[in-house]
């Protein structure tokens, strides 16, 4: 038989903590109560009541009960009478009950501020509940004499203001305090010297605002949106739970501490709720962005580390073969018996040709970890033909005709193996674009030429020119509409494309001071442009960028 686990202490204590800290609540928000009775401008103890309820479910209704039950006795001191008191007890145990119940079912005990949908239909559900709670408990105080004839819609409109703004304003604080990954979350979030200034900055702007609560009138309101839009954006959702309850509680307690009961401080409470939501969306917004900012990051490492491992297959194809050939070279004349010079000679070259192999690979994992570029002075002619070389035997294999137009004799300066990644890249698309036309209509055109204008319409020309690299196919070419959006990430003309590779490949081209594009046209064209290297000596071989 399965042993059912024993409560820790902590979970005995947690009920009477949570009936202590309700009554803290009911009393320190007790604030202009209307007949004397629990109808106040700002209730934040049904959020903590909704919290409790999200953590243990039906569990969390006798200690709610006994809590509201206390508040009767002991802050209001029971103006209604034992009867009415227990009967109006039980009636928002039961409503708030049953809205806990509601936001459980949705949200479970998690997850209730994660999205701005999420946040939104809290915020129905908070609103109707509490609402359909607020007519129930204002009917039987009426009925039993205690709301004079008349002033029923008033009361309802009270007290429901008090309950929406107390939950909307409270509950996102006590929901991230309610568990450890929150506090851990809210700390690590809130925990540092800028929470301290827009404190202060809400401090300063609270006693602007109120410092004559009495006759303030609410015409400065909307500085105290400063310090919440600057919570919002820095710290997210965690910051402005804490900023708008900050703001909250320092509203009731000059509202309290001044006496000012002759205020409209229903309406102030209501200015408060749309600060409130204000700040949710944009904290929430702020943390929605960040999180697809890490995700578009990580994949963006996985797409660099699969351009990685391609370039490494190309770059390290011509090392290792060198190896194995000077491999069996050196088995070859140890047969033979050969120990001199022949030999020596052929280590040596396996010794440079590991060494070739280990540079590519170092040089790679610095460009794609760190951006690392290693600049030299790279002939365009060379450059082209090998990559064209590497192309030949697969566009021969589709029925692609590659064409090689004229290179002129320039130098550019630049990292080699990051230029041919791009070629490779921008010459693998053309290979993939093509496939769709009939056999003989594929066509792709590598091309270059020197321009001493602009690198591109729009951009200002480049001192000493500049060289651009042409690669034309024959395929179905790029729309206006997806020119416009082609290099931004997870955007692609391909069925299985992720539309990271020219991401890359614009970044590599940026970082050299060049630029890549895509023209519109019936045809696919791509274009990049990168600046001259400007001879330092007569002779050519050192080069400048």
């Amino acid at each position: 038989m399965p042993l059912t686990p024993k409560p820790s202490r902590l979970s005995y204590l947690e009920f009477p903590a949570f009936i202590a800290l309700y009554l803290l609540f009911d009393w320190a928000t007790y604030i202009d109560p209307l007949y004397g009775l629990n109808i106040t401008p700002w209730n934040p103890d049904p959020a903590l009541g909704l919290v409790f309820w999200l953590r243990h479910g039906w569990r969390a209704a006798l200690p709610w009960l006994l809590a509201l039950i206390g508040g009767e006795l002991l802050v209001r001191g029971m103006p209604a009478g034992w009867t009415v008191s227990l009967l109006s007890s039980l009636w928002l145990a039961a409503g708030y009950g049953l809205l806990g119940a509601a936001l459980r079912r949705r949200f479970g005990d998690g997850g209730v501020f994660d999205s701005r949908d999420r946040l939104f239909q809290w915020l129905l559900i908070v609103v109707v509940g509490t609402l359909v709670n607020d007519i129930g408990y204002i009917t039987v105080l009426s009925a039993a004499g205690l709301i004079p004839a008349g002033q029923w819609g008033e009361a309802v409109l009270r007290f429901g203001i008090g309950d929406v703004v107390g939950v909307l304003v409270s509950m996102p604080l006590i929901w991230m305090l309610s568990s450890p990954s929150g506090r851990q979350r809210l700390k690590a979030t809130v925990w540092r010297a800028e929470t301290l200034a827009y404190l202060g900055l809400a401090i300063c702007v609270l006693y602007m605002v109120f410092g004559t609560i009495a006759t303030s009138e609410f015409k400065h309101f909307y500085f105290l949106f400063l310090p919440v839009i600057w919570a919002a954006f820095r710290q997210g959702l965690f910051g402005t739970a804490l900023m708008v309850f900050v703001l909250q509680a320092g509203i009731g307690a000059l509202v309290k501490w001044n006496h000012a009961v002759n205020i409209a401080v229903h309406e102030l409470q209501m200015l408060d709720a749309v600060l409130a939501l204000v700040g949710f969306s944009i904290g929430i917004a702020v943390d929605e962005l960040r999180k697809v900012a890490s995700e578009l990051k990580q994949t963006l490492r996985l797409a660099a580390a699969g351009e990685m491992a391609a370039a490494l297959a190309h770059e390290l194809n011509q090392p290792l073969t060198a190896l194995g050939a000077y491999g069996k070279a050196c088995e070859f004349l140890l047969e033979r018996g050969e120990s001199g010079e022949v030999l020596k000679g052929a280590i040596q070259r396996m010794i440079a040709e590991s060494g070739r192999a280990a540079d590519v690979v170092r040089r790679l994992r610095d460009f794609f970890r760190t951006g690392a570029m290693k600049l030299e002075a790279v002939d365009a002619g060379q450059l082209v033909s090998g990559i064209s070389q590497q192309f030949f035997g697969q566009m021969r294999e589709h029925g692609v005709e590659l064409k090689v137009g004229e290179i002129p004799p320039l130098a550019i300066l630049a990292d080699r193996l990051q230029l041919e990644l791009v070629l490779r890249n921008l010459l693998a698309n053309a290979l993939e674009a093509v496939q769709e036309r009939p056999a003989g209509a594929r066509r792709i055109t590598l091309s270059a030429q020197r321009l001493d204008g602009k690198r591109r319409p729009g951009q200002a020309p480049l001192r000493g020119g500049c060289l651009q690299l042409s690669v034309e196919d024959s395929g179905t070419g790029v729309s206006a509409a997806l020119a416009a959006r082609l290099f931004e990430p997870f955007v692609s003309s391909k069925a299985s494309g992720l539309g990271l590779g020219l991401v890359l490949s614009r970044a590599i081209m940026e970082a050299h001071g060049g630029s890549l594009w895509a023209e519109v046209g019936e045809h696919g064209i791509f274009r990049l442009a990168l600046p001259l290297a400007r001879p330092l000596e007569q002779d050519g071989e050192h080069y400048a960028a």
